[in-house]
């Protein structure tokens, strides 16, 4: 028996439980998007299955609809595959475990990908359904939205009639999103030179951070465990000859980090001092984020004496330096929408290799010009310091359309059925609503979706009820016709 037989609507729930039994992190969507090909195939549908894996389905109107503007329904297939430290998974080969308390579906040690596994399985059940009302349907499902959001960059469009599009990429039930921020993933290379060491050996661990999507909470100012390693070996350098052997921190760029780990090497007679001193940063930590990040705290284990292969003392020292004064989180908020982020960036991956170390960044603004200035900041910073910049996945936002149609019409529907007025908001989340407003001359968009919390993280929830409500609204808007 499936873990969410009985769930309401069932044919949503279905199909999302059998998306959560396919591994589909980015970069590893290969299989999700072949069964769904295979899916479209099997009803007959036209569809299309491009060189990067993204998927276009098309269902024509049901009877009485024929003369109806279409309407393109679009998500993506990949999601942020994180998991607990330890967990038995892996989640480039093994499907998700699903459990279900109360009004939640989660996962049990990892991401549940309801981001945007529920936009899947949403257009799926429209998909195979023949008792729904509906214009012409096509369906976009991109991959890699995730990372860059590159599926939707190198999609062909020119098959697509519609003017008019339901992006199903939110999280939070009532709101219609009518648009977002651009942004751009930013990658720091710094080269390094190792040198043989002896002494005392430490490793040191930031933990118990909330973490979150990095637009989404960027505004909460919860910790980010990369920022505040850089600010711990930033003191302990300051304070003694201390030697990086590791580092790591980060699962993705667009997550903020809740964990980062460092093995140090120092002359033995420093260890009381260095336990001091980690203690001392940890209490001051927990005073900065008794609100916004409680459950913050250090770890410190003792590896022995002995030698290590740790980076040379003026690398040691360049390395902490660039770590220490990269920025990180709010830059600026918008003078336009109250509460809104403009311009943030979150220092997402930190990683040392044997002759390099990664930092990386997802930069996010709704103003062109500030992302672009951020970016320049970013690379001044690096050439500083000797790092090396790339940047990659850079999209543009999603401009709020003054006057809209379909959005209005998305608002009367609402209002027929919720009782109330819906909230229209833009985000500083980044949507692919702006790239493909860009492909498409004239395109309507607003985006919803249906309740969940702590996306990206080992603690996402998707609600029950606000799925079902959400799937009727959504056939509300499909059975509006404009005369």
């Amino acid at each position: 028996m499936a873990v969410l037989d009985g769930l309401k609507p069932e044919k949503v729930f279905r199909y999302f439980e059998e998306i959560c039994g396919i591994p589909h992190g980015s970069g590893n969507v290969d299989k999700l998007s072949d069964y769904l090909m295979d899916f479209a195939k099997e009803r007959g549908l036209a569809c299309i299955q491009d060189e990067w894996k993204n998927v276009i389905m098309i269902k024509e109107a049901s009877q009485g609809y024929e003369e109806e503007a279409p309407i393109i329904l679009q998500g993506h297939m990949d999601m942020v595959a994180v998991k607990k430290p330890g967990a038995p998974i892996n989640m480039s080969e093994d499907g998700l475990r699903l459990a279900v308390e109360g009004d939640d579906i989660f996962a049990k040690d990892t991401s549940l990908g309801g981001d945007d596994g529920i936009a899947v399985a949403y257009a799926m059940a429209l998909l195979d359904a023949d008792d729904i009302a509906h214009p012409r349907l096509e369906v976009i499902i991109t991959v890699d939205e995730e990372v860059g959001m590159d599926g939707a960059r190198e999609l062909d469009v020119s098959m697509l009639k519609g003017k008019r599009m339901l992006n199903l990429d939110s999280e939070e039930e009532g709101i219609l999103l009518a648009g977002c921020a651009g942004g751009a993933r930013v990658d720091w290379t710094f080269p390094v030179c190792r040198e043989e060491k002896r002494g005392s050996r430490y490793k040191i661990s930031v933990k118990g951070l909330q973490g979150g999507h990095s637009g989404a909470e960027i505004d909460k100012e919860r910790g980010n465990a990369n920022v505040l390693m850089g600010r711990l070996l930033y003191r302990l350098h300051k304070e003694m000859a201390v030697y990086v052997e590791e580092l790591e921190g980060g699962l993705a760029d667009n997550a903020i980090p809740r964990e980062a780990d460092a093995v140090l090497l120092t002359e033995t007679e420093n260890g009381k001092e260095l336990k001091d001193i980690v203690k001392a940063v940890e209490a001051e930590w927990k005073q900065e984020l008794q609100t916004k990040d409680p459950g913050i705290f250090c770890e410190i284990e003792e590896l022995g004496d002995g030698k290590g292969n740790c980076l040379d003392g003026r690398d040691t020292g360049r390395l902490i330096g660039l770590l220490f004064a990269a920025p990180n989180g709010v830059q600026a908020m918008s003078a336009d929408i109250d509460g809104l982020v403009e311009t943030s960036l979150n220092l997402g991956i930190l990683s040392l290799g044997k002759d390099k170390a990664m930092i990386q960044f997802s930069v996010r603004s709704s103003l062109e010009s500030a992302k672009r200035a951020l970016i320049e900041k970013l690379e001044n910073i690096a050439a500083m310091a000797g790092a090396a910049q790339e940047v990659r996945g850079d999209y543009p936002g999603w401009a709020y359309r003054k006057e809209s149609p379909f959005r209005d019409m998305a608002v009367e529907a609402f209002r027929d059925l919720y009782g109330k007025e819906p909230e229209i908001q833009a985000i500083h989340a980044g949507l692919e609503c702006g790239i493909l407003s860009s492909k498409i001359p004239g395109l309507e968009c607003i985006s919803i979706g249906p309740d969940m919390k702590n996306i990206h993280t080992t603690e996402e929830r998707l609600s029950i009820s606000s799925t079902e409500r959400v799937w009727n609204y959504v056939l509300e808007i499909l059975k509006r016709k404009k005369s």
